[in-house]
């Protein structure tokens, strides 16, 4: 299991969540609307879940419908960036 970022996130990219995670695995470049979080380095800690101001933050099964695509969007973040 890995923890998505949301659309909450969108053009507010607070790093509060950066700051807490022991694994290093939230990134967003500077032209990005958002921060991800990469799924194969996420350890389900939840750290970033308390750290992040706007609720934006979720487990992937308890994230709304509404904002399933997130899940997608974490991840190709960081396949667009490897290749």
């Amino acid at each position: 299991m890995t923890h998505v970022i949301a659309q909450p996130c969108i053009d507010v990219k607070d790093k509060a969540c950066v700051d807490v995670c022991p694994v290093d695995c939230i990134h967003g470049s500077d032209d990005a609307s958002q921060l991800y979080i990469n799924p194969t380095d996420c350890i389900d800690c939840t750290l970033c879940v308390d750290a992040c101001p706007v609720d934006a933050i979720f487990a992937e099964e308890d994230l709304p419908g509404e904002w399933q695509n997130f899940t997608a969007l974490n991840a190709d973040y960081f396949e667009k960036s490897s290749s």
